[in-house]
C-alpha cells in the first residue's frame, strides 16, 4: 500500500464534511444555536440521553419514571419543527455513516 492507512482515513473525514447531508445537518445545527428554546430542548435531551446511557452500561434498566421523561421529550421534540428537521435530517446522513462503518469493518468481520 503506498498510500498511508491515516492519510486515507483523513480523507475520507473531510469527505464526509462536504456531504450535502452533513452540511444540512451542520445548517440546522446552526439554526438550533440560534433559538434559545430548541437549544435548550436539544441539550436537556442529549443529556437525558447520556443519563439512560450510563444507566445502561451499569446494567440498569430504566426505570418507569425515565420511561416516562422520555415520552415527555418526544412529545416536546415533536412540537418543535427544527428539531424535527435535524433529527430528520441526523437520519439522512446516518445512513452514510452506516455504509461506511460496514465497508471499514468487513475485513475485519472476515477475520472473525
Amino acid at each position: 500500500m503506498t498510500q498511508n492507512i491515516y492519510d486515507i482515513a483523513n480523507e475520507l473525514e473531510r469527505s464526509i464534511r462536504q456531504l450535502p447531508e452533513y452540511k444540512a445537518v451542520e445548517a440546522m445545527k446552526d439554526s438550533i444555536e440560534a433559538n434559545q428554546e430548541a437549544k435548550e430542548l436539544l441539550e436537556n435531551y442529549i443529556s437525558f440521553q447520556r443519563e439512560i446511557q450510563g444507566q445502561l452500561q451499569a446494567g440498569e434498566l430504566p426505570g418507569e419514571d425515565l420511561q416516562e421523561r422520555l415520552k415527555d421529550f418526544n412529545q416536546k421534540i415533536q412540537a418543535q419543527p427544527l428539531l424535527v428537521e435535524y433529527f430528520g435530517k441526523q437520519q439522512q446522513l446516518s445512513i452514510y455513516i452506516a455504509d461506511l462503518e460496514k465497508i471499514i469493518f468487513k475485513p475485519l468481520n472476515e477475520l472473525l
